[in-house]
């Protein structure tokens, strides 16, 4: 292995490569000047394999792609994606303002294959703060295909951009079971790997009413036999609820609600979080429907097939049982409880945003946390640093507890990305609207995102310092 290091200096750094600072890079290619590089441990661009179910579309319009909504025009659109591949009056006939999964996945990979500023196998070590240099230097290792270390390096960067995603969450109950390879209890994200075996086992049971659990099941079903389906799908909310889709309702996904829920007292903000699951917890309606249609189609021939779906139920613990697994449930409603044997689990249980914190140890005693402990983050989607850290540490998604349901949603990546530029820039970068809602959220409005204020914070060569 080399102990040579490689240095380059950058004037942004970001560390990871999702959609989020996919997008972020895209833009900054449009930055005339901005030196930039984007670190990645993986060898290539994925997003969510284990759930590109065939026929499966997002949630969002194309439009919500990694630069549209702030700049249509720039080459890294989807639209320019797929008139690359000679495929937009085909895209035209179609009619689709929702994209299948996987043709997401492979616009996103064709942009991050063509931006020189992306750098897959590229593992983030730490990050620490060099004052004698005033910039962050990041420490990596160089992999190679099978995820060996071949050298390592640093970069020095003015600023950063923490873009690390999100890791499967499974709960306590079913956390020792999924622990144990040879027990089939797996997340969702998995699915796709374990479909063979999941179509195998005498019995599946689902857990989770989201948009995976109700995709998982629904493919499960499609494909298990007539009348032997072997299929339970369990959730705890209170129904098999649809995601709010209204156009007015729509507009909590907006710059304007995310300025306005950020301007809010802290425990205003935890208390207004659980109560909005149904706007990015529920399930597509379209969804919902191909379920009932399935299952409607399942009856023509008399009978009801083999499936269970049962909303307001908590599974409390799993354990084995012989060859299967024993599931203990509780009702809260009927404050009942019950058991269910079953053959395979699959926790469609959602993702929680990962720590940072090791990642970033050597500038944990200089960052700024609120009263749950949780990191402070402006309206800029900056951590809050004291002075004696002189550059910016911007994040991606892991901004929900200051910034909203907005935080994971693809339809605010560009914009987010622009606010991150402008404030690099002085505010050049990218034209930003001052209203993007309808709906007037409070009394008082909330203040804009000063793109143009910016400019009075900017340092040398025109990048913001602080």
């Amino acid at each position: 292995m080399s102990t040579a290091p490689d240095e380059e200096t950058f004037d942004l750094v970001g560390v990871g490569i999702g959609p989020f600072n996919l997008s972020l890079a895209a833009l900054a290619d449009g930055v005339p000047g901005l030196r930039t590089a984007f670190l990645e441990q993986r060898t290539a661009f994925h997003w969510h394999p284990g759930l590109l179910i065939e026929g499966a579309t997002l949630q969002v319009p194309f439009l919500a792609d990694l630069v549209s909504l702030v700049e249509p025009t720039s080459p890294w659109s989807f639209l320019n994606y797929i008139k690359t591949r000679e495929r937009l009056f085909p895209f035209y006939f179609a009619e689709k303002f929702h994209i299948q999964r996987e043709e997401y996945d492979a616009y996103c990979r064709w942009v991050s294959g063509q931006l020189a500023s992306c750098r897959f196998g590229h593992q983030v070590d730490t990050v620490r703060w060099d004052a004698a240099r005033a910039a962050f230097e990041v420490g990596f290792t160089r992999l190679d295909e099978d995820g060996g270390a071949e050298g390592v390096g640093r970069y020095f960067a003015r600023h950063l951009a923490l873009g690390v995603g999100t890791a499967p969450s499974v709960p306590q109950a079913l956390r020792e079971l999924a622990d144990d390879p040879a027990v089939p209890v797996w997340h969702s994200a998995e699915y796709l790997g374990r479909r063979d075996e999941l179509l195998a086992a005498g019995h599946v049971t689902v857990v989770g009413s989201g948009q995976s659990g109700a995709e998982v099941f629904l493919d499960l079903l499609r494909q298990r036999p007539q009348g032997a389906e072997g299929l339970t799908w369990l959730a705890r909310t209170e129904a098999f609820a649809p995601m709010e889709y209204s156009k007015l309702g729509l507009e909590q996904f907006t710059p304007d609600y995310t300025r306005y829920f950020h301007g809010l007292a802290e425990p205003v903000r935890d208390q207004l979080m659980p109560r909005q699951w149904q706007l990015h917890k529920g399930v597509s309606g379209d969804t919902l429907g191909e379920i009932h249609d399935e299952l409607y189609r399942r009856t023509l021939d008399g009978g009801w097939p083999d499936a269970t779906l049962t909303p307001g139920v908590a599974v409390d613990a799993a354990v084995r049982s012989g060859e299967r697994i024993e599931l203990s449930l509780s009702h809260a409603q009927q404050g009942a409880g019950g058991r269910l044997l079953t053959d395979a689990v699959v926790a469609a249980t959602g993702y929680a945003e990962r720590s940072v914190d090791g990642l970033i140890e050597p500038l944990l005693p200089h960052l700024s946390r609120d009263g749950s402990g949780r990191p402070d983050i402006d309206e800029r989607y900056r951590l809050v640093l004291d002075e004696q850290v002189d550059g910016s540490v911007f994040v991606q998604n892991a901004e929900r507890h200051t910034h909203g349901v907005g935080a994971p949603d693809l339809g605010l990546a560009a914009w987010r990305s622009a606010v991150i530029l402008n404030s690099l820039t002085g505010g050049a970068a990218y034209p930003l609207p001052e209203r993007t809602a309808f709906t007037t959220f409070g009394l008082a409005p909330a203040g804009t995102v000063p793109a143009q204020d910016a400019a009075q914070e900017t340092g040398h060569q025109g990048l913001r310092t602080r």
